[in-house]
């Protein structure tokens, strides 16, 4: 009896060490062992990687521009207002003039302008001088304008791709994931998991790069706006400033005839 359960025994040990490997069960071999985002870049195919290294390069460029644009509207921004402001008080062409010199930046440039129309109009104050110092101004205050708005139709351009672009490195993760599949003839997590998570940490530095990028163009889309309108403002001060001084010209003609 005791031979009999004991070979019983020796039989069903034999079975469960030759019984081959239930289906459901995991090659501890294929399971990824770094799902850390570097781990993934380092692990992706040569497509991913380029697309990832593509949107870091476009993030970097973001907050390149948003420096870079920040410091120059504040410092040009300031300077113009603080120009604006001195042409508010009570001061001749000649005199703006002198104050100006030879400075490049926008304000003294529109007031330059306006002093070389008046000299060569040979001092004639007239309502042709104004029309002709409006149409210098509106051509110097767009030639002015156009240097600062320089680099954000970089953000335009990757807050519109950028997604899209993260996109594709999705598509080609996923079916690099399905290629896995049809290679190891297994459904196995451990063979899909890296390829989608690949897949999806494209998408997500497509967003990364997107999002920050559309939020700073609105933002120095407004900035731009109001250093436009500063300029508009220092325009519309130096026409009342040449208009001011030919009704100063003719009250004292017509005081002269009296």
């Amino acid at each position: 009896m005791q031979g009999t359960s004991r070979l019983r025994h020796v039989i069903l040990t034999i079975a469960l060490t030759i019984a081959p490997a239930p289906a459901f069960a995991i090659d501890q071999a294929l399971l990824p062992r770094n799902l850390s985002p570097w781990g993934m870049f380092v692990g992706a195919d040569i497509i991913v990687k380029i697309v990832m290294v593509g949107l870091a390069i476009a993030s970097l460029a973001t907050w390149t521009v948003w420096l870079a644009k920040t410091i120059e509207l504040r410092r040009k921004s300031a300077l113009a207002l603080r120009r604006t402001r001195a042409l508010e008080g009570n001061m001749t062409l000649a005199e703006a003039s002198a104050r100006a010199g030879d400075a490049s930046d926008a304000v003294a440039q529109l007031i330059q302008s306006c002093a070389r129309e008046a000299e060569l109009s040979g001092g004639v104050l007239d309502d042709g001088l104004q029309e002709r110092v409006a149409l210098r101004l509106e051509r110097v205050e767009a030639a002015m304008s156009r240097p600062i708005a320089r680099g954000t139709g970089l953000l335009a351009t990757i807050g519109a791709i950028a997604p899209f672009v993260g996109l594709f490195g999705t598509v080609w993760g996923i079916m690099n994931s399905f290629i896995g599949i049809s290679e190891s003839h297994t459904t196995s997590l451990a063979v899909v998991a890296p390829g989608i998570a690949e897949a999806l940490l494209a998408t997500a530095l497509g967003l990364v790069a997107a999002i920050p990028a559309v939020v700073i163009y609105n933002h120095l889309v407004r900035g731009i706006a109001n250093y436009r309108a500063l300029l508009g403002d220092a325009s519309a001060q130096l026409i009342l400033l040449v208009s001011r001084q030919r009704d100063h010209r003719e009250f004292r003609l017509a005081r002269a005839a009296e």
